[in-house]
């Protein structure tokens, strides 16, 4: 039988070697920019990493994420998804297996999820978090 981890450690082989990996993605840790169980990622090997990239690291020696950096020190980032109303993950940059650079709807289209308006809704979004929970519960009734 292969499992979720046997697919993602495949992915993150593939990542590694330089190939491009389009992943689906589950849960509701990225609303509103990512709708889990609808849309998939496209996961590049990472470079540079800055504030405000979404990748895929293996988080607080237990888990992978896709979130997105919210904050980094040396090389030491902390993540946090743009669904979650507070919780934060760490990790360092040894961590991080990908980038997500686009994400692909139910209907094939790809959107880059690094774009200048994008980059700009998610950093506007991150100020919002007192108010997520209201605007997230809209978002899910919509």
């Amino acid at each position: 039988m292969i499992t979720d981890d046997k697919i993602l450690e495949e992915a993150i082989r593939l990542v590694r070697e330089g190939v491009s990996v389009t992943l689906p993605v589950n849960g509701n840790s990225m609303l509103p920019f990512i709708i889990g169980g609808r849309e998939s990622v496209i996961l590049k090997r990472a470079g540079l990493i800055q504030e405000g990239d979404v990748l895929l690291a293996w988080v607080d020696g237990c888990r992978y994420v896709i979130h997105r950096v919210i904050h980094i020190e040396y090389d030491r980032l902390t993540l946090m998804g743009d669904g979650n109303l507070m919780g934060t993950e760490h990790c360092t940059v040894r961590d991080v297996r990908a980038i997500v650079t686009h994400v692909v709807d139910e209907k094939g289209k790809i959107r880059d999820i690094n774009s200048k308006w994008r980059r700009r809704a998610a950093k506007v979004w991150f100020w919002l978090r007192p108010v997520r929970r209201i605007l997230l519960a809209i978002y899910r009734r919509l």
